[in-house]
């Protein structure tokens, strides 16, 4: 295996060839402990072409590489302009990759963020916006429970009488038990007045204590948060998109009322005033692809596009009794396929494949110090590195050189 130290130090693209299917996780993380731990922030994005493929890599990387830190950003697991929401496990899991890469925190590991072609084509919530909505505590503060109820409410939490599941809380007096996502066990907070005195874990199933907690950090439980200028934008920019409301408008009325309702996520760029994307959030991180990532970006795309047609077609032509669904435009939820491509032009990027680069694919065939030092001595372009050897390929998208100078 070839060093990746300086692989990018002279081109913005490259192609791993000859990676077996398989081994993936092994040259991730050879390339992920090459570029070293970056303060927390990620340094290598991967993009899976589907969520199966993801959890295969993550289980790897467990393997290969046990020294690498690894978030994963799964995607919604609802079809496009759905009538339901996604479940609640998914969004759990992604508020917590969000929250952690919105938040950096210290690390000694190098990060790599695994990713779908799906999650990465759809907008977020601010980067900003969800590093300021990550709740922290720790015995000893002072906390009002009303206000800690109404930020729970605000952010997707549900009240119940007895916790058992992620994304519930339930409040008998001075105590509130609560299962954030991203925790392993349930907690419970126990106040004197304003004051937060201790945070145990607790078994969901006995409701018994099972150890102490110095601190506790909350993240969001929905990518939609129904506080009252959220609430008010969504109104203002639902009526700008659709024209007046209308009586059986079951969606604005319900969030109007400050109430949750069944796959309101899909109308998330009406709650924000600007969405981000996984690259924002990933600044700086090499972005590393799937082999076939093309062919699942275009496949999610043409889904995309098809779902938004059948939802207008019906609109325009409606049933009886059944409840309008006015969707918004693809382009102000997903990434279009120019958006995605320019991304990823403007970032360190390295392409994986399991195929050998055919003998004509570049000029000459070299050994891993020629190709170094020929690296060294021309500007940026774009280089092809395999299991046995290292060649000069073809101009990326992004080179602006001409063919003859490669």
């Amino acid at each position: 295996m070839k060093s990746f130290k300086g692989l990018f130090d002279r081109a913005a693209y490259v192609t791993l060839s000859s990676v077996p299917d398989g081994l993936e996780a092994l040259v991730l993380g050879d390339l992920a402990r090459a570029l070293g731990a970056r303060d927390g922030k990620p340094a290598v994005l991967f993009v899976a072409r589907d969520g199966t493929r993801m959890a295969m890599l993550e289980q790897a990387l467990g393997f290969f590489a046990p020294d690498i830190a690894v978030l994963s950003l799964p995607s919604w697991d609802c079809q496009p302009y759905d009538r339901v929401s996604p479940n609640p496990v998914i969004v759990a899991r992604r508020m917590t990759a969000l929250s952690h890469l919105a938040r950096p925190r210290e690390r000694t590991k190098p990060l790599v963020v695994l990713t779908t072609i799906n999650a990465s084509l759809q907008r977020v919530p601010a980067k900003s916006l969800i590093a300021g909505e990550t709740f922290a505590a720790a015995p000893g503060n002072r906390i009002d429970m009303a206000e800690l109820t109404r930020w729970l409410e605000n952010n997707g939490f549900e009240r119940t009488a007895t916790v058992r599941d992620t994304g519930e809380y339930a409040v008998r007096g001075g105590i509130l038990d609560l299962y954030a996502p991203g925790t392993e066990a349930p907690v419970r907070l126990d106040f004197f007045g304003d004051t937060l005195e201790s945070i145990r874990r607790f078994d969901p199933e006995s409701q018994r204590s099972t150890g102490t907690l110095k601190k506790l950090e909350w993240v969001p439980m929905s990518e939609v948060t129904l506080t009252p200028e959220n609430i008010s934008r969504f109104r203002r920019n639902y009526v700008a998109a659709f024209g007046a409301t209308t009586r059986d408008d079951a969606l604005y009325a319900a969030i109007s009322d400050g109430r949750r309702y069944a796959g309101m996520e899909h109308w998330l760029p009406l709650f924000h005033d600007r969405l981000d994307t996984v690259f924002d959030y990933c600044d700086g991180a090499v972005v590393m692809t799937d082999p076939l990532a093309t062919e699942a970006l275009d496949e999610r795309l043409a889904m995309i596009a098809d779902h938004y047609d059948n939802r207008r077609e019906a609109l325009a032509q409606p049933s009886a009794g059944a409840v309008p669904y006015k969707p918004i435009e693809p382009a102000r939820l997903y990434l279009t396929k120019d958006e995605w491509t320019s991304r990823l032009a403007d970032l360190k990027t390295a392409e994986v494949t399991p195929f050998a680069r055919p003998d004509g694919a570049g000029p000459a065939r070299l050994s891993t110090s020629a190709a170094a030092a020929a690296a060294a001595s021309r500007p940026s372009g774009r280089r092809a590195t395999s299991m046995s050897s290292m060649r000069c390929s073809p101009m990326s998208r992004a080179c602006a050189r001409p063919r003859s100078a490669c």
